[in-house]
């Protein structure tokens, strides 16, 4: 059964998965209505059918009038320490704004897709995993009518700005590729696989908690 995205909100939309999803949604038959919550006008998303884009400076802001009315949410919001700069900064937009966007949906009739990551775990040592791990576990507490968690891996695509640690990473994934299995759970995905595994999730999942692995995701082409 393929369940109708009637009406998406996409929080992180400017980003390399957030674009993919916008981009996969626009064309979905099943898609009828994206808003892209954008900091300033993205000119890309003005050539695309269905997609309107609602300005707001600080994510904040948003409110439960903001959200209501739409069937599927998605969370693609996530930055890096480096660009980011302190682990405070950090904290506030992978937890906080995530957090915040998830609680104005409580008790409402909508599906929440959040973006996570592979080894998101709330007790790791490691900060960023850590983060990930605080936000799915805050998030499968709250009172949501269906939430589906993608944890990919490193993924792969161009970015608008550079990442010189990931640059690299894809750099030699690509040149010694022919030698990971499939099976490798660490493979490895590209956004439009993310994305996609996002968009099925979307309108397939009826589990009212599911997460979405790397495994899973790399079974996408």
């Amino acid at each position: 059964m393929i369940n109708s995205i009637e009406n998406a909100i996409v929080i992180g939309a400017t980003g390399l998965v957030g674009r993919e999803l916008i981009r996969q949604l626009s064309q979905n038959e099943y898609c009828a209505n994206i808003t892209a919550v954008v900091r300033k006008r993205d000119n890309e998303f003005n050539h695309l059918e269905k997609v309107q884009q609602f300005e707001l400076e600080d994510f904040l802001l948003l409110n439960e009038q903001d959200v209501s009315g739409y069937t599927h949410a998605f969370s693609c919001l996530g930055t890096t320490m480096k660009q980011a700069g302190t682990k405070e900064k950090f904290y506030n937009t992978d937890f906080v704004i995530n957090a915040h966007f998830a609680e104005l949906l409580e008790n409402m009739a909508t599906h929440y897709i959040l973006l996570s990551a592979l080894g998101a775990n709330p007790k790791s040592p490691v900060f960023y995993n850590r983060v990930k791990g605080e936000l799915e576990y805050y998030v499968k507490n709250l009172a949501l009518t269906r939430t589906s968690i993608v944890r990919p891996s490193l993924l792969l695509g161009q970015r608008q700005e550079s990442r010189k640690l990931e640059d690299a990473a894809q750099k030699l994934y690509q040149r010694f590729s022919h030698l990971v299995p499939d099976s490798f759970k660490f493979k490895p995905v590209t956004a439009a696989q993310v994305a996609h595994t996002m968009v099925d999730a979307a309108q397939t999942q009826t589990e009212k908690f599911q997460i979405y692995d790397n495994l899973r995701i790399q079974k996408t082409k």
